[in-house]
């Protein structure tokens, strides 16, 4: 079974803003999809048995090896696709741990860096949505908060609010 139909109609992905010391953008240049040689922030699907945000921060690693922290949750990018797919993504604002080497996953991308928002915006290949939250200058962050039980009758192992 691919990635595809193991998906289903309805899709949820994650989206990091990895934001450097000085305010620099992780982005990354994929090799496949419809982002294919454009600028992007890493990204991926939610796996079974993790939250959104522990996505984020496997997602983000596994592309470019950078270590993150969630600093907070920017928003949700949710479209259909030819009427059918339900995809959704949810875009959260990350900090790395220490600024290393990137070591980027080569058989996904092509290129992954640190740039200025202002070089991106000169960028022919950055995509809508990294024009769009340079140009937006978003600054409303909702932060985790980790440590609420809705329950014990809906049995989460796992729950956290970004409000």
């Amino acid at each position: 079974m691919s990635n595809r139909e193991k998906r289903g109609k309805v899709w949820l992905a994650v989206s990091g803003l990895v934001k450097s010391s000085e305010g620099h953008w992780l982005v990354v240049k994929k090799r496949y999809g419809g982002l294919k040689g454009q600028w992007s922030l890493p990204a991926g699907f939610v796996e079974e048995g993790e939250t959104a945000d522990e996505a984020v921060i496997r997602e983000v690693k596994e592309e470019t090896g950078i270590d993150c922290t969630v600093k907070g949750l920017i928003g949700l990018r949710t479209g259909v696709i030819k009427e059918e797919i339900s995809d959704n993504m949810i875009l959260f604002l990350l900090e790395p741990i220490k600024e290393g080497k990137i070591i980027h996953q080569e058989h996904e991308l092509y290129e992954a860096r640190f740039m200025a928002p202002e070089e991106l915006l000169l960028e022919k290949d950055a995509s809508i949505l990294l024009h769009y939250l340079i140009t937006e200058n978003v600054s409303l962050i909702k932060p985790g908060i980790d440590g609420i039980n809705p329950g014990d009758q809906f049995g989460y192992t796992a729950y956290k609010l970004f409000l």
